[in-house]
């Protein structure tokens, strides 16, 4: 059984750089507010796997990319599912938690994802662009990612990493989830300023396609981020979908949206905590 007030185990790099956000400010302002319901201690990714064992439950946030430390991820993941840790988000994730192979698994089953191939042999899949964006399997927060003409991909579909259009799209927006609820949606209204965010109204079709793939992961407890593109017709695609430790913009809501924010991921993790 857990302490009345549970022990939770917060796993983030507070000195991790990642372009146009400061990922440290919104973990410092996240368990700022959770120490008043939890005995709270942050770790290091590195250092979770040994720290694990004397919490109630471990929450995964601005942790970086895990390429970086893969051999210790490992580690927590295969200590946590043989000891039943609890882990949030639950590490039963189909999205990026395991690598981009589902963008390919989702394109083959017509989700409206960006379409997606790996091979050579399946370039032809692919409608004509002038260029294509070719990204590795197991990457994250654009590290490896190219955008090259036609003539290379041959070359470098070799099953290691995703090929996909360059979509002329309006802008990006994403759609924040706790657990399977709605909570905010923002967008970037220029294309070249993926992170420049503000508060994005969303259609209640916007709503229907963000919920598609919530349910098709099927993660009861955490935090979900649905990152699409508005597509030249005019509707949504899949850009993104991040089941591990998504940034979450903070600082681009209102004090009542990120107030609203803390206060579901805090009723989360109690239900989450008493399993």
């Amino acid at each position: 059984m857990p302490a009345a007030r549970p022990r939770v185990l917060y796993v983030t790099d507070l000195a991790y750089q990642a372009r146009g956000r400061r990922y440290c400010d919104e973990d410092i302002f996240l368990t700022s507010r959770l120490h008043a319901h939890f005995d709270l201690a942050l770790c290091h990714p590195t250092a979770a796997a040994a720290l694990m064992d004397g919490f109630d439950a471990v929450v995964v946030r601005n942790s970086g990319p895990v390429h970086s430390y893969q051999q210790e991820y490992a580690a927590f993941r295969a200590r946590a599912l043989d000891s039943g840790a609890r882990v949030y988000n639950q590490l039963t994730g189909r999205a990026d938690m395991a690598g981009k192979q589902y963008l390919l698994d989702l394109s083959e089953a017509g989700f409206p994802v960006i379409p997606t191939v790996d091979r050579a042999e399946d370039l032809h899949r692919l409608p004509a662009a002038e260029r294509y964006v070719v990204k590795p399997k197991l990457g994250a927060d654009s590290i490896g990612l190219e955008i090259v003409s036609a003539d290379r991909l041959p070359a470098m579909a070799d099953g290691t990493v995703l090929v996909q259009p360059c979509v002329d799209f309006a802008y990006e927006v994403s759609f924040y989830f706790v657990d399977h609820d709605f909570q905010y949606a923002l967008y970037a209204p220029d294309p070249d300023r993926r992170w420049r965010l503000e508060p994005y109204e969303p259609a209640p079709e916007d709503l229907e396609f963000a919920r598609r793939f919530i349910d098709w992961n099927g993660i009861e407890h955490g935090i979900q981020r649905v990152d699409a593109c508005r597509a030249p017709d005019g509707g949504l695609l899949l850009v993104e979908l991040e089941d591990l430790n998504p940034y979450l913009s903070l600082d681009a809501l209102t004090d009542e949206a990120r107030e609203s924010f803390v206060t579901a991921m805090t009723r989360s993790l109690h239900r989450f905590v008493r399993g």
